[in-house]
């Protein structure tokens, strides 16, 4: 069988084997069934076009289009389309073959045939295109994962590297992009000179190689071949003029039997690259750690939507003076209660707060929120309370937001004074920016705030901030306060602490103080204040100005009892 030209419509007579053989003619091809089988009689100018050969007399029906065309004849189709393709991997001819039954019951058919070579040679050459990295003429990312699923479908074992260059965008933005290309084309030789042969390289995007490897020994042979990529990039790249280091960290994924879509094993080996670009080696993905990863971002999702619909709460725990055990403040904590009932720790969000930036709307809240607190206790204390009410600064509010002004503004809201606010920021919050954060303390000081640096002793802040920055009081972390009376070494970081706060004169507060014992023993070193359960737990606001009101209650009885010619005494 074959045709003329692209589309032409073939005559088929097949009737079954007799002594003769019965031909239906049509222009330019007939195909017949004779003893030796089915065969092909044609001009060799229609043949030739058909681009099926040159000889006809010598180019009998391919066994599998002869299967086709028998196992046709003997259903009941009326009609049957497929794809059939004749010649070497090189010159070969592609067509779209039709078969349709002229009459049912007889054995006659028509053979048409549509040459789609032209079409196919076309679409592969896009596909190409579309698959390669037009600076290295490596394969893209739609490329790797099409090796990647090429290589999944053969059931062979593999495993996924992704390569990220470390500092690239400095060598962009300080060189140019033109030099920055020049490196990813070196680098890129570097990598390939690096993998066995059988290994497969590709630019994912940016700087951002990946490598599909066949394994035998997983991790191990995997690790051992991303070791030997960090050693070939190891000597400097000489460019321009520069010497250019390119450091860069390996996440690997393994691929097994049972995996998804490449795409997922391509996100697997990326996420190892974060674990990587902490750790300084190459790491392997752990199901585990993305698991945790996940509920992490749930948590993010939850939390965004938490602030934006104000369902998070403080709750206020009392700051005592030790020497008296009078209310002098509250600190302010975040409290937050999921979508399912759960109260989540501020361990667990507030380092994905401040990981994805929430921080900053979350910090906001907590400002406003405890500013409409106090003043609500002012209203039913009938004037000033007497109480301070202390904030906690986050280092990333600190660098991302304007602080002096989200606190000027609910000051002028609330109608407070700036005495009234105690802000508490960590010594990594100096640390960060000590310029920029100074500045902010400075503005902060000017509206008449408290400056507070909180976990002192567990950072790692020079000693010098204490002098040139405006900080009132240093907090004691409770790791040092909890354990003072058993540990010798915890006593004598809280004298320590307490001796240089008097040289330096700033007052002192104690966190952790669980005990009446703790409370004798620190105010008798001479801490200024006291906070912990000794005291009370972290309340409610409600139940924060029940005991605010209790104590001043307490304190004018006191006041009568200690002064009995007190005017006040004869009411």
């Amino acid at each position: 069988m074959a045709a003329a030209a692209p589309g032409t419509m073939i005559h088929v007579h097949p009737d079954m084997l007799q002594a003769g053989v019965e031909l239906v003619p049509v222009p330019a091809a007939f195909v017949l069934r004779d003893a030796s089988g089915w065969r092909l009689e044609a001009s060799n100018r229609a043949y030739r076009r058909a681009g099926l050969g040159t000889v006809s007399e010598r180019a009998p029906m391919l066994p599998s289009l002869a299967a086709a065309l028998d196992q046709f004849m003997a259903s009941e189709l009326l009609n049957h389309e497929f794809a059939w393709s004749t010649g070497e991997q090189i010159d070969s001819r592609h067509y779209q073959v039709g078969f349709g039954r002229l009459q049912l019951g007889r054995q006659r058919c028509l053979v048409t045939l549509l040459d789609q070579t032209s079409r196919l040679d076309t679409e592969r050459s896009l596909r190409r295109e579309m698959t390669t990295d037009s600076l290295t003429g490596l394969p893209n990312r739609e490329g790797f994962s099409d090796l990647i699923e090429a290589v999944a479908e053969e059931r062979a074992r593999h495993a996924v590297l992704v390569i990220d260059l470390l500092r690239f965008d400095h060598v962009n933005s300080c060189m140019g992009s033109l030099v920055g290309d020049e490196l990813l084309i070196t680098v890129a030789r570097r990598i390939k000179g690096a993998l066995r042969a059988r290994d497969s390289l590709a630019r994912l995007g940016g700087d951002e190689f990946g490598v599909l490897m066949a394994v035998e020994e997983g991790r191990v042979e995997a690790a051992a071949l991303a070791d030997g990529i960090r050693r070939a990039l190891q000597a400097p790249f000489r460019l321009s003029d520069f010497e250019i280091g390119v450091e860069c960290s390996i996440g690997i994924a393994i691929g097994a039997d049972d995996d998804g879509p490449a795409e997922e094993l391509i996100r697997h080996a990326q996420f190892a690259v974060k674990r990587a670009q902490a750790s300084g080696h190459a790491e392997t993905y752990q199901p585990q750690a993305f698991s945790v990863a996940r509920a992490r971002f749930a948590m993010e999702t939850a939390l965004r939507r938490a602030i934006e619909d104000r369902r998070l709460r403080l709750t206020y725990q009392p700051i005592c003076e030790l020497a008296t055990g009078r209310i002098i403040s509250f600190e302010s904590l975040a409290r937050w209660t999921d979508e399912d009932g759960r109260d989540c720790s501020p361990d667990e969000f507030i380092p994905v707060a401040e990981e994805s930036g929430l921080i900053v709307p979350l910090g906001r809240w907590a400002i406003d929120e405890a500013a409409r607190t106090l003043a609500g206790w002012d209203r039913q204390a009938g004037g000033d309370c007497g109480i301070k009410l202390a904030v906690n600064l986050s280092a990333i509010q600190l660098q991302r937001d304007t602080v002096p002004a989200v606190i000027e503004a609910a000051l002028a809201a609330t109608g407070l004074t700036g005495e009234r606010l105690t802000l508490e920021l960590t010594e990594s919050a100096i640390v960060s920016d000590p310029e920029r954060i100074a500045r902010t303390m400075h503005e902060l000081k000017a509206l008449g705030t408290t400056l507070a640096m909180d976990d002192f002793g567990t950072g790692y802040s020079n000693l010098a901030y204490l002098q040139q920055l405006p900080i009132d009081i240093l907090k004691i972390d409770r790791s040092f306060v909890t354990g003072m009376l058993t540990d010798r070494n915890n006593l004598a970081i809280v004298r320590a602490v307490l001796s240089l706060a008097q040289a330096l004169g700033k007052q002192t507060t104690a966190e952790g103080v669980e005990t009446g014992a703790l409370a004798q023993t620190l105010a008798a070193l001479g801490c200024t204040f006291g906070q912990g359960y000794f005291y009370a737990k972290p309340l409610e606001a409600s139940s924060a100005w029940r005991m605010i009101a209790s104590a001043t209650t307490e304190s004018a009885i006191d006041a009568t009892r200690e002064f009995p010619g007190n005017p006040s005494a004869t009411h």
